[in-house]
């Protein structure tokens, strides 16, 4: 079991480095756009990022927990 909570904790990790990198590119691009097009555009890119990144994270948060109920 201690390879769920480890493979979780890693899984949750990578997530969480995603959920930064999504952020620090739409505060980079809301620096840098010249118009509102341009930024709706970097959003719209960022969105499945963004999803997929959170969705890794709640992924391994759910391994972490389930190797923690049947760790002996």
């Amino acid at each position: 079991m201690s390879g769920l909570i480890w493979g979780g904790t890693a899984l949750s990790l990578l997530g969480l480095l995603g959920l930064l990198w999504c952020i620090r590119s739409v505060a980079k691009a809301k620096k840098h756009a010249q118009s509102d097009e341009e930024l709706r555009a970097t959003l719209a890119k960022m969105l499945p990022a963004n999803l997929a990144a959170l969705l890794l994270s709640v992924l391994g948060l759910m391994l972490v927990v389930v190797g923690v109920f049947l760790a002996p």
